[in-house]
């Protein structure tokens, strides 16, 4: 298959991009993202036979589908370095079925025990390996600052695949009191020459909109070339080169649920995705509509259930929607940037697309055509679980299942049980549980997830409550070792910024000015 070109959501960048150009160029200009204009079709032998592949073999043969612009036996080589020794299960993403028709894709085998790891060890090697090919060419080029926006996970992940890469610098911004105390130490103890970390007194979506406005300032674009000749990038899920290394474990994984027996070949699966900014769930539609027999996907929701009820409704509100946190704080997220990629692949049309993103930033709504909502809903369904339900599954499915949830997929697995039809369903596992040792301790004691821990379990650090809590759930599957370690790292970006350009930019500027 010859290359496919990618363009622009908005219709504002004419010129078609390669892959390696969406990935070093992040966002398109005027904030829209790049989809590509075609996708491969797989035939239903082409996703079998991936089974009898390592997942670095898999993955490598959907990017040739794709006809990524870089040689294939490169691309084998940094699949290799992306899908190795660096996760902790030779499968790297196994599936296991938890009970008849219920089955887990457990997406957190990685080095930072979440599922960005499947994308982010990918994607900052197709990154060097962009600039690379540049600097071979002759071309002069800038350095690169990588911003990003984190809920928790993402930033932790971006760090450990950029941490020390020639050519590139990360600066990662979280909410100050958004995320679990292990994905704050995993974050602030971050090793590495090129890193910086900060946190930001607001919620995600202050994080996440002031990153966009810092990439949407030319007077900061200018003065970061002029004086430290850098340019912007990104490494959230805006970046076309975080989704396909996810759209390569759907297929990835209807290959091993056929081979496991727990689909018929040429059968549907339903699919359910705990998700907030709907990049991990669009990842499936993309398979799906490369020829993966996915029936319906299921898009789980916590309290802040934007996405549910644009799902039900046609209309996107957040206008007078108050921002709540929950125990899945990974999806506390009322802005879905990968909205705007589904969109513009139901209507094709650009300016359309371009009009409900800015009614979104004008009025915080928009509303959809009805023909586009039906297109949506043949796809997609969608519902929410509360703080106190998502609490209450992490304890049930432990005590009949003997398999511990972290709250993310404690959210999917109840979506999956209460939306489950006739098919197989996949749950997609986004984290360990270690991730979120003090919300998976409440769920086992039976707290409510608003009361604070018992006084001898607040004593405790992070790391010595995952120890408390794998003492309650002998069988579980372990705290991964760099978990473990935590306490005994050093704190090095303790620094709090705040929300808004200003508090990113001059954070920025600091930074670079050591």
């Amino acid at each position: 298959m010859g290359t496919i070109f990618y363009r622009d959501t908005r219709g504002l960048d004419e010129m078609p991009r390669t892959f390696t150009d969406t990935v070093v160029q992040g966002i398109a200009p005027g904030g829209g993202l790049y989809v590509p204009e075609r996708l491969p079709s797989l035939s239903l032998d082409d996703i079998v036979s991936l089974a009898g592949l390592s997942y670095s073999k898999r993955a490598a043969r959907i990017y040739s589908l794709f006809g990524v612009d870089v040689h294939p036996e490169r691309v084998e080589h940094l699949m290799e370095l992306a899908y190795g020794g660096n996760f902790d299960h030779s499968q790297v993403a196994p599936v296991v079925e938890v009970r008849a028709g219920m089955h887990v894709l457990e997406l957190w085998h990685g080095p930072t025990s979440a599922f960005k790891d499947m994308a982010l060890q990918c994607m900052p090697l197709f990154f060097s390996e962009a600039i690379s090919m540049r600097l071979a060419a002759g071309e002069r080029l800038d350095d690169y600052l990588v911003l990003v926006a984190t809920s928790g996970d993402t930033g932790k992940a971006a760090l450990e695949g950029f941490t020390d890469r020639d050519h590139t610098r990360i600066a990662v911004f979280y909410p100050a009191d958004g995320v679990s105390d292990i994905q704050r130490r995993q974050m602030i103890t971050q090793r590495g020459g090129n890193v910086a970390v900060f946190g930001v007194r607001g919620n995600f979506d202050d994080c996440q909109n002031a990153v966009k406005a810092a990439f949407a300032d030319e007077a900061f674009a200018s003065e970061l070339h002029e004086r430290h000749g850098l340019r912007l990038s990104s490494a959230n899920s805006i970046n076309w080169g975080r989704l396909l290394p996810q759209i390569v474990y759907y297929v990835s994984a209807y290959a091993d649920m056929v081979s496991a027996g727990g689909v018929i070949a040429g059968h549907e699966m339903d699919v359910s995705v705990p998700t907030g900014n709907f990049g991990n769930i669009l990842a499936g539609y993309y398979a799906r509509r490369m020829g993966v027999p996915i029936g319906r996907l299921l898009c789980a929701s916590n309290e802040n259930n934007v996405l549910t009820d644009f799902i039900a409704t046609g209309v996107y509100d957040i206008s007078s929607r108050a921002f709540v946190t929950t125990p899945s704080p990974s999806m506390d997220i009322l802005i879905s940037s990968n909205l705007e990629r589904l969109l513009f692949e139901l209507t094709q049309d650009a300016v359309v697309v371009r009009g409900w993103m800015a009614d979104l930033a004008r009025d915080g709504r928009f509303q959809i055509d009805r023909t586009t909502f039906a297109a949506m809903r043949e796809v997609f369904l969608g519902d929410w679980v509360s703080n106190a339900e998502s609490l209450d599954v992490i304890e049930r499915v432990w005590t009949t299942e003997g398999y511990l949830l972290d709250p993310h997929t404690a959210v999917a697995w109840e979506i999956a049980e209460r939306m489950g039809g006739d098919n197989p369903v996949l749950v997609v596992s986004t984290a360990h549980w270690a991730k979120f040792g003090a919300d998976v301790y409440k769920a086992l004691a039976r707290l409510p997830y608003a009361d604070p821990l018992p006084p001898e379990a607040d004593a405790l650090s992070g790391v010595e409550l995952l120890a408390r809590v794998a003492g309650m759930t002998v069988g579980a599957s372990p705290v991964p070792g760099p978990l473990a370690e935590l306490d005994g790292l050093t704190e090095r970006f303790p620094g709090v910024v705040d929300a808004g350009r200003d508090g990113v930019e001059d954070a920025v500027r600091g930074w670079l000015a050591r």
